[in-house]
C-alpha cells in the first residue's frame, strides 16, 4: 500500500462505526479521543458559543462511534425539543401550554417506546389476543427505500444506546420550562449540547434542564483543587471498573448466572451478592469517570450515588441508587400521580392496568383471585377508615412509581417483576416501622412458623431459603425485644443501624434475581431467562449444602473474595474519610499525582480482561 493509502484508510477505520468495537470509557482509544478534545478545549474554552458548538459536535461524533446511525435519532430528538421549547414559551393560555406539552410528552415517549418497548407491546397483545402480530422496523424499511438497498434488516428493531437518559433529559427541559423554572435555549447549538453532552450521554447521570443549562453559558473555571478531584474521580470510576466489576464478573459471577445448576448453593449465593458489588461498581463507575471528564471542562454533573449499600431501608437505598432517576421519577411521575397528597385518574389508571395486564398474561385463576382479594381489601381499607386514606394513596402511588421505574430499566416483565419488588419492600417498612417492637416480633414469629411448616408439609428450596432469612430477622428482632423487657438504657443505635443496613442488602440483593437476566431484547425470551435463572438459582441455594466443600470453594476463588470483601469495605467507609482521602489526592504536589495516577494505571492494566466489558447501563 502506498502511504496515501496507509493514511486513508487509517482516517476511514478512524470515522467509521464499528459496532463490536464502541468508544468506551476504559478503551485506550477513549482517552486518545479525549486528549485531542481537550487540547482543542483549552484554546477556545471561554469563547462560550464556540465551545459549546465544538462540544456539541464533539458529542455526536463520540455517539456516532457508539451507536452508528441511531445518531439521526439524537439528532431529530434535539431539533424538535429545541423548536418545542420555544413554541411552549411563546404560549399565552394555559390549555394552549398543555396541548404542547401533551404533544411533546407523546413524541418523546412514542420515540423511546418504539425502539424500546416494541417488542414488550407486540408480546403483550400477542397474548391477550391470541394474534401472531410480527415485529417491522419502519426506520428500517424506509432506509432500504432511501438507499434502494436491503442494507438493513426489517424483522428487527435494535435499541439506541442511551435513548432512556437523553429522552428523559428532553422531557426534563420541556417541564422545566412549562415550571418555569428556565427560559428556552435561544441558541440551537447550545441545547444540543445539553441533550449529548458526551461524558454522561449512553449512562447518564440524567442532567436536569433547570441544573445545567444555566451552565452552558458559564466562563470556564477550574481551581486546583478541582483539577485534583477530577483526575481522583476518573481513577476512583476506572478502579471499580476493571476491578470491582469486570473482574469479578468474568471470572466468577457471569460463570455461576450463565449455568447455576453447575455451581452448588454456596456458589450461587456468593455470585449473587457478588452482582450487587458488580452493578454498583460498574454503573457508580461509569458515573465517577463522567462527573471527572466533565469536570475538568468546567461542568458539573449531579451526584449519582451515595453509598446505597449503607441503606438502612429499601425507600433509603432508592435515595442513594441512580439518584438522577430518582429525583426525575419523584418530580415528574411520583408527585403529578399525587405523591403523597392525594389520588389521581392516573394512579388507579396505573395500578388497574398493570394489574389486570399481569393477571390476563399469567393465565392463572390463583393470581387474579389473589389481585381481587387486595384490591378488596384495601378498596374497604379506604372507605371505611377514611384517615388511612392519605397513607393508602401514598403507596398506591409509591408502587406505581416502582413499576414503571422497572420498566424504565427494560422491556419485560421480570424488570417490572423486580420493580414491584422494590415497591412491596419500601410499604412493607413503612407498615413495619409503625410497630412496636412487640408487634414486629409477634408478626415475625407468625411467619417464621408458617415457613417452617411449609418447609415441612411441602420442601421445597424457595421456602428453605425464606424459612433462613425469616429466621435471622426473628432472632434479631426476639433480642431487641427482651431488650426492652429487660428495660436496657443503652440505644446500641449502631448496631441497630448495621442490623439494618444488612437486612436491606440481603433484600436488595435478592430482588436483583429478576434483574440480573433480564436484558436481552425480546421480552419472551428475556422472561424466561430470568425466570428460570432465578428458579435454579434458589434451587441451589435453597437445597442442602455440602459445608465441608466451602473452604475449599473458598480458596479456589480466593481473588474474587477478597475484591468482595475489600470491595465492601471500602464502600462501608464513613464518608469523612472518604472525603478525606480525597482532598489529599487533590491537594497532593503535580508531580507526585503524576506518578500516583502512572501507577494506578499500571495496576489497572493488571486486571484489564481480555475482552473489555460494556458497562451494563448502556443497554437501558
Amino acid at each position: 500500500m502506498t502511504f496515501l493509502e496507509i493514511i486513508s484508510d487509517f482516517f476511514a477505520k478512524l470515522f467509521a462505526f464499528d459496532e463490536s468495537h464502541p468508544l468506551l470509557f476504559t478503551q485506550f482509544y477513549f482517552w486518545a479521543f479525549f486528549a485531542i478534545v481537550f487540547a482543542v478545549f483549552s484554546l477556545i474554552k471561554n469563547k462560550i458559543l464556540l465551545r459549546n458548538t465544538f462540544l456539541f459536535f464533539v458529542s455526536l461524533f463520540f455517539y456516532y462511534k457508539t451507536s452508528g446511525l441511531f445518531t439521526l435519532i439524537l439528532i431529530f430528538v434535539t431539533i424538535y425539543n429545541f423548536f418545542a421549547g420555544k413554541w411552549l414559551y411563546s404560549r399565552q393560555k394555559e390549555w394552549s401550554k398543555k396541548a404542547v406539552i401533551i404533544t411533546s410528552i407523546v413524541v418523546n415517549l412514542g420515540i423511546l417506546c418504539y425502539f424500546k418497548y416494541a417488542y414488550f407491546i407486540i408480546d403483550v397483545i400477542n397474548n391477550l389476543f391470541g394474534t401472531n402480530f410480527a415485529i417491522f422496523d419502519v426506520f428500517a424499511y424506509t432506509g432500504n427505500a432511501i438507499t434502494q438497498s436491503n442494507s438493513f434488516g426489517v424483522d428487527s428493531i435494535l435499541l439506541p444506546v442511551g435513548i432512556s437518559f437523553y429522552i428523559f433529559q428532553a422531557i426534563s427541559y420541556i417541564m422545566d420550562i412549562y415550571r418555569k423554572r428556565i427560559l428556552p435555549v435561544s441558541n440551537i447549538l447550545d441545547f444540543g449540547f445539553y441533550i449529548s453532552f458526551f461524558p454522561q450521554l449512553v449512562a447518564g447521570p440524567i442532567v436536569r434542564a433547570s441544573e445545567f443549562i444555566p451552565q452552558l453559558h458559564k466562563k470556564y473555571f477550574l481551581s486546583r483543587r478541582q483539577f485534583g478531584i477530577a483526575v481522583f474521580w476518573i481513577m476512583n470510576g476506572l478502579a471499580k471498573k476493571i476491578i470491582l466489576s469486570d473482574y469479578i464478573a468474568v471470572n466468577f459471577i457471569d460463570r455461576v448466572f450463565d449455568n447455576p445448576l453447575l455451581y452448588s448453593g454456596f456458589e450461587n449465593l456468593a455470585a449473587l451478592f457478588g452482582y450487587s458489588l458488580q452493578v454498583y461498581a460498574d454503573f457508580s463507575g461509569y458515573t465517577d469517570i463522567a462527573i471527572g471528564v466533565a469536570m475538568l471542562m468546567g461542568f458539573y454533573l449531579p451526584k449519582n450515588f451515595n453509598s446505597p449499600y449503607k441503606a438502612t431501608n429499601p425507600g433509603n437505598f432508592w435515595k442513594r441508587w441512580h439518584i438522577s432517576l430518582s429525583k426525575w421519577l419523584q418530580d415528574y411521575l411520583y408527585i403529578p400521580l399525587g405523591g403523597n397528597r392525594e389520588s389521581t385518574f392516573g394512579t388507579y389508571c396505573c395500578i388497574f392496568t398493570i394489574a389486570a395486564v399481569g393477571t390476563l398474561l399469567s393465565g392463572s385463576i390463583w393470581v387474579a383471585v389473589g389481585i381481587a382479594l387486595l384490591t378488596i381489601i384495601v378498596g374497604c381499607t379506604a372507605y371505611f377508615h377514611p384517615e388511612k386514606r392519605k397513607k393508602i394513596t401514598t403507596n398506591i402511588n409509591s408502587m406505581n412509581t416502582m413499576l414503571l421505574g422497572g420498566l424504565w430499566h427494560g422491556a419485560s416483565w421480570n424488570f417490572m417483576i423486580w420493580g414491584g419488588l422494590n415497591g412491596i419492600g419500601m410499604i412493607v417498612y413503612k407498615f413495619w416501622r409503625d410497630w412496636n417492637v412487640y408487634v414486629r416480633t409477634l408478626i415475625i414469629f407468625l411467619l417464621t412458623a408458617i415457613l417452617g411448616e411449609l418447609c415441612w408439609l411441602f420442601p421445597h428450596p424457595a421456602f428453605s431459603v425464606f424459612f433462613v432469612w425469616s429466621t435471622i430477622i426473628f432472632i434479631g428482632t426476639f433480642i431487641r425485644m427482651i431488650y426492652n423487657l429487660c428495660r436496657g438504657r443503652f440505644a446500641f443505635q449502631r448496631l441497630e443501624r448495621c442490623w439494618a443496613i444488612f437486612q436491606t442488602f440481603v433484600f436488595i440483593t435478592f430482588t436483583r434475581l429478576f434483574f440480573r437476566s433480564g436484558s436481552n431484547l425480546d421480552p419472551a425470551e428475556a422472561n424466561e431467562t430470568a425466570w428460570n435463572t432465578a428458579k435454579n438459582m434458589i434451587n441451589q441455594i435453597g437445597s442442602q449444602w455440602n459445608f465441608e466443600k466451602i473452604p475449599q470453594i473458598a480458596y479456589e476463588y480466593r481473588n474474587v473474595l477478597i475484591l468482595f470483601i475489600l470491595g465492601m469495605l471500602i464502600h462501608w467507609l464513613p464518608d469523612n474519610f472518604k472525603r478525606r482521602y480525597r482532598i489529599w489526592f487533590a491537594n497532593m504536589n503535580i508531580a507526585l499525582m503524576v506518578v500516583v495516577v502512572v501507577l494506578i494505571v499500571f495496576i489497572l492494566y493488571q486486571f484489564i480482561t481480555a475482552d473489555l466489558q460494556k458497562f451494563i447501563y448502556f443497554q437501558f
